[in-house]
């Protein structure tokens, strides 16, 4: 069985839903990171830096979700100045996996520095 973090089953990565903003990958804030599992950027919404799985999918197995957890952690540490948790509750994209890393004690990151890396 191929290992869906390190080589994603090919229909999987293509799958894409009609009118899902998170599927369109749209780049209207700054990007930080992207691979074939997953792409990072800054929430529109909330200015926090955002993990957003490839494909289709509302709940990805611990694996994919532990490695996209591992990505957003690598772009706060890089590119934001502060501690963060990450908040995967999903409220206006109910229906595609993606979480914020929210910094520790807030919600927003408006304001929040972002390192020169």
């Amino acid at each position: 069985m191929p290992d869906p973090v390190a080589d994603p089953v090919p229909d999987r990565c293509g799958r894409r839903a009609e009118g899902c903003d998170l599927c369109e990958a749209a780049r209207i804030t700054p990007w930080f990171h992207e691979d074939d599992l997953c792409w990072v950027a800054e929430c529109e919404i909330c200015a926090t830096p955002m993990v957003v799985l490839r494909w289709h999918e509302r709940a990805p197995s611990d694996e994919v979700r532990a490695a996209l957890h591992t990505r957003l952690a690598a772009v706060v540490a890089e590119h934001f100045d502060f501690e963060h948790y990450v908040d995967d509750n999903m409220r206006n994209i109910p229906d595609h996996y993606h979480a914020h890393g929210r910094p520790v004690g807030g919600f927003f990151g408006h304001g929040r520095r972002r390192t020169g890396a």
